[in-house]
């Protein structure tokens, strides 16, 4: 049988082993909210930059300033790049 004392022991072995775990749920749910934030934030920077950089080649292609093919690398330097990118992209268009 079991003793009034090793039964404590068990206990507290299981009741610190509990509290482990519960503790380890929560780090890793604060680190699943805080890296789905930061993804959101980085997309909704990435989404704003390429519509106005996308706005802005348009209607410099429609005044016929430039004109700049829209393919995926000239996506992906306008997205990140914003409107610094299509300035950018229009230097290189330039030469």
């Amino acid at each position: 049988m079991i003793s009034e004392d090793e039964r404590k022991l068990l206990f507290m072995r299981w009741l610190f082993m509990s509290l482990e775990h519960l503790i380890l749920l929560i780090l890793i749910i604060l680190v699943g909210v805080l890296f789905f934030k930061l993804t959101f934030k980085i997309l909704r920077y990435l989404a704003i930059n390429t519509i106005v950089g996308l706005i802005l080649v348009g209607i410099l292609n429609f005044l016929g300033v430039t004109h700049i093919h829209l393919n995926l690398i000239n996506l992906l330097i306008i997205a990140i790049g914003g409107v610094i990118g299509v300035f950018i992209l229009i230097i290189i268009s330039l030469l």
